[in-house]
C-alpha cells in the first residue's frame, strides 16, 4: 500500500466518531444532571392507579416481564436469518454496542431506582432484585434495542429509500432545540430534565459529529418501533393489568401519558436507541475500514 493510501485510511479513522468520545459524552452529560438533581426527590410517591384499557387475566403473573420479552425476542431471533437482512451477521458489531451503552443506561436506572424516581412492581416480575433492579430491567437494555434495530436493517435491505433524507437537516436542529428547551422548562422534574436533556445534547452531538447518513433512517425506525414500544411498554405501565409494573412518582416525570405510558419514556427511549444505533454504525465502520486495509 503506497503512503498517500495510508495517511487517508488514518486520516478517515481520525475523522470517525471513536467508541471513548461517545461512552464519554453520554456519560458525563448522565453524570452531571443525576448529581445535581438527585437530591430533591422526594421518596415513597407512587401512582398505583392508572387509567387503564382493560385487565387481562393471562397478564396478571409473576412471569408478565419476562413474557413481554419472549413477545419482543422472538419474531426477531425467528426472522434473523431472512435471505435478504441477514441480521445474525450483524450480531459482532450489535452486541458490544448494546453492552456499552446498556451499562451506561443501567446505572441511570439504579440511581433513579435508589433516588425514588420509580420502582417495580413485585407482583409482575419473578427473578430476585440485582443493584435494586429485577433481572428483567437488566434484560429491557438488550431485548429492546435488539429489536428495534433490527428494524432499522429491515428497512434498509427492503425500502431502502430515506423517506425524510430532504427534511432530516432542518428535522433535527428542531429536535434539539425542542429537547433542550423542555429539559430546561422542567429542571425541578429529574427525570423529565435529565431525558430531555441527555437526549437533546446527545443529538447535537450527533448532529456536529457524527455521520448524519442514517440519521433520517433512525428517525423512520424510531416511529415504526413506537408502535410495538406503546403496546409493550403500555403493558408495563398497567394498560392492561391491575397495577402497573414499572411505578412512577408523579412529580419527577412531565405528567403527560399516552394512555398509560409516560411521554418521557418515549424520549428515553429515543435515546437508548440513538445511542445504540450509533455505536452499532461506528463498529460496522471500523471492521470495513479495517478489510479496506488488509485488502489494500
Amino acid at each position: 500500500m503506497s503512503q498517500t493510501q495510508k495517511i487517508n485510511v488514518t486520516g478517515s479513522a481520525r475523522m470517525s466518531p471513536t467508541l471513548a468520545s461517545v461512552v464519554f459524552g453520554v456519560g458525563s452529560m448522565l453524570l452531571i444532571a443525576l448529581l445535581w438533581l438527585g437530591d430533591h426527590v422526594v421518596h415513597g410517591q407512587f401512582v398505583m392507579e392508572v387509567n387503564n384499557i382493560d385487565t387481562v387475566a393471562a397478564f396478571e403473573t409473576k412471569y408478565l416481564y419476562g413474557l413481554l420479552h419472549l413477545i419482543a425476542l422472538i419474531p426477531v431471533l425467528a426472522l434473523s436469518f431472512d435471505s435478504k437482512v441477514h441480521y445474525y451477521t450483524r450480531w459482532k458489531h450489535l452486541f458490544p454496542a448494546m453492552a456499552v451503552v446498556g451499562a451506561l443506561f443501567i446505572l441511570w436506572d439504579i440511581y433513579f431506582t435508589q433516588v425514588g424516581v420509580w420502582e417495580f412492581n413485585s407482583r409482575y416480575y419473578a427473578s430476585p432484585k440485582l443493584l435494586s433492579l429485577p433481572l428483567e430491567e437488566w434484560l429491557f437494555f438488550m431485548s429492546i434495542p435488539f429489536a428495534v434495530i433490527f428494524i432499522y436493517e429491515c428497512w434498509t435491505a427492503y425500502i431502502q429509500k430515506d423517506w425524510l433524507a430532504s427534511v432530516e437537516p432542518y428535522l433535527t436542529p428542531f429536535l434539539i432545540g425542542l429537547f433542550l428547551l423542555v429539559g430546561f422548562w422542567h429542571w425541578g422534574q429529574i427525570y423529565t430534565a435529565t431525558t430531555f436533556l441527555l437526549t437533546g445534547l446527545f443529538l447535537l452531538y450527533h448532529y456536529l459529529y457524527l455521520p448524519s447518513d442514517y440519521r433520517a433512517r433512525f428517525y423512520i425506525t424510531y416511529l415504526i418501533s413506537c408502535i410495538p414500544f406503546l403496546l409493550i411498554n403500555g403493558v408495563l405501565t398497567g394498560s392492561l393489568t391491575e397495577e402497573p409494573v414499572v411505578i412512577y412518582n408523579p412529580d419527577e416525570y412531565l405528567g403527560i401519558r399516552i394512555v398509560t405510558v409516560p411521554l418521557d419514556d418515549a424520549i428515553y427511549s429515543f435515546l437508548l436507541i440513538l445511542s445504540n444505533l450509533s455505536l452499532y454504525e461506528y463498529f460496522k465502520r471500523s471492521d470495513r475500514r479495517e478489510k479496506k486495509f488488509e485488502k489494500s
